[in-house]
Order: C-alpha cells, then sequence, then structure tokens
C-alpha cells in the first residue's frame, strides 16, 4: 500500500512539473513572438513612411507620422492571431531625424488561473520597442552650399560644424 501511495505521488509531482513547465515556455515564447513582430512590423512601417520627396530635395529622412500609424496599425492587426488582446501605446514620434517608441501590452490569463476560478487574474506580457531610422553617413554638397549660405545670411561669423 505504500509503494502504490509513492507511485501516485510521484505521477502527480511530474504531472504538476511539466503542466508549470508549459506554462513558462507559453509565456516565454509569447513574449518572444510579440518582440519579433513588434520589430518587424515597426520596422517595415517605418520605411513605408519615408518621405521620398523630402529625401530629394533636402538629403535628410524624414518620416510622415500619420501614414506611420496607419501602415504599423494595418501590419500589426494583420499578423496578429485573435485569441489575445493587444494594447498599443506610442509615446513618441519624431519626423526628423524618424524616431518612434512603442509599448505593446497583451494580457493573458494561464489555465492554472482560469482552473482556480479567479477570471481577474492576469500578467501581461509587455513589449517595448524604441526605434530610430537612419543612412549611411554621407555629405550633400547641395545642402551643405544651402547652410552656408543660410548662416551667412544670418551674420553669423563662426560656424564650427560647417567648414
Amino acid at each position: 500500500m505504500n509503494k502504490a501511495f509513492l507511485t501516485i505521488g510521484i505521477f502527480l509531482i511530474a504531472i504538476l512539473g511539466f503542466y508549470s513547465i508549459s506554462v513558462i515556455v507559453g509565456q516565454q515564447t509569447g513574449s518572444e513572438l510579440d518582440y519579433y513582430l513588434l520589430k518587424e512590423t515597426t520596422e517595415a512601417s517605418m520605411n513605408d513612411a519615408v518621405d521620398v520627396t523630402y529625401y530629394r530635395e533636402f538629403g535628410m529622412l524624414r518620416m510622415d507620422k500619420e501614414k506611420f500609424m496607419e501602415s504599423f496599425v494595418k501590419r500589426f492587426a494583420a499578423a496578429v492571431d485573435g485569441t489575445r488582446e493587444y494594447n498599443i501605446k506610442v509615446y513618441d514620434i519624431n519626423e526628423t531625424p524618424p524616431k518612434v517608441s512603442i509599448k505593446v501590452t497583451s494580457p493573458k490569463k494561464t489555465d492554472v488561473i482560469k482552473a482556480l476560478g479567479n477570471s481577474e487574474d492576469t500578467y501581461d506580457i509587455t513589449t517595448n520597442a524604441d526605434m530610430i531610422l537612419e543612412t549611411k553617413y554621407k555629405t550633400n554638397i547641395t545642402i551643405t552650399n544651402k547652410n552656408k549660405q543660410y548662416i551667412k545670411d544670418l551674420g553669423i561669423t563662426r560656424v564650427n560644424q560647417i567648414k
């Protein structure tokens, strides 16, 4: 009788161990998938929102805020599954230089919490992304000459940055 209870106890502990490992791996996998989804979606949306006309005229990158948000929401909504709810918070969008700070939170209920009967308890998977769109540095002679002329027109005599 003693060996039978010992066997049942070991079996229950093994099941509980496997279940807890499954819950932890599910949370980590969800976080990793959210990170790569946010990273790829933000990068593609920033590339879509680059103002090519401004780049051709002034030689600097500029991103359109409205176009970025439209592209980001469309891409993110197309890529996520319908099993979770996502909260998107945009903290900062700069047009020049193109910079975006986004936070995506997805509340998740585990099977353990559902089994215990607490439908109110959840934990959040939070993913942050701060992205800056850059190009290789090059000197645009037209812009440099325009800046020199503008500085002369302002009456500034000494500027260390422009040679």
